[in-house]
């Protein structure tokens, strides 16, 4: 397992994700199951299974990381048991350590201790973590590198899924036979927690649907 990767390595990171642009997303998945083994973590909010089904085509014992914040969607938790029976996943289910009734979904904080607070428990000790996140997702995402330094966390993030757009996930879908979210056919395009979630408000913009008529757009875990 390798060393944390130090702020002057940053150039070399840069290459490598940059070499990764033209490469199917499994060569960034191997590269960091090769390179920090169980010390990478992958960190999906279910929303669909790709980058599942990808990672375990290479790494079937990875660990997945599903933040159960307690206001999800029914469906999304019924989506993460099918999923993980389906791949048989090594999942890690990790709950905020506050009540429902504390900091409720939507208010100022929430995500802090129902999102941020778990990942960094399921981070502890760990060298590197792997997201879904995607460029076409949000202009706030949109220089989002393959591989890159997380430097508030001090660890390398992989966003294998970087470069897809909605029709390429679309696609990887149907031609795998994927199971889909089963509110995804009710259009919703971003699925997050259910009070601050509905279909999006511009269809242009799969995440307009997320805290509607707040100024809000990310809850901190890309930032």
């Amino acid at each position: 397992m390798t060393e944390l990767l130090t702020f002057p390595e940053v150039s070399e990171l840069a290459e490598l994700s940059e070499r990764f642009e033209r490469a199917p997303a499994s060569a960034p998945v191997r590269w960091a199951w090769e390179t920090f083994g169980d010390g990478v973590v992958l960190a999906s909010s279910f929303q669909d299974c790709v980058l599942l089904d990808i990672a375990v085509r290479v790494a079937p014992e990875i660990e997945i990381v599903f933040l159960d914040t307690g206001f999800h969607f029914p469906e999304t938790l019924e989506y993460v048991e099918l999923v993980r029976r389906l791949y048989d996943l090594n999942l890690r289910v990790l709950r905020p350590e506050v009540g429902l009734d504390v900091l409720p979904c939507g208010s100022e904080g929430c995500c802090q201790v129902r999102k941020v607070e778990p990942l960094a428990r399921a981070l502890e000790g760990k060298q590197a973590w792997m997201t879904g996140l995607r460029r076409a997702d949000a202009s706030t995402r949109s220089d989002a590198p393959i591989i890159g330094l997380d430097p508030a966390r001090g660890l390398i993030k992989v966003n294998p899924l970087a470069t897809w757009s909605d029709r390429d996930v679309a696609g990887y879908t149907a031609d795998h036979g994927l199971p889909v979210h089963p509110l995804s056919r009710r259009g919703y395009l971003s699925i997050g927690c259910a009070p601050t979630t509905q279909p999006p408000l511009d269809p242009g913009d799969p995440r307009s649907g997320r805290w509607a008529g707040e100024e809000k757009t990310e809850c901190g875990l890309h930032l």
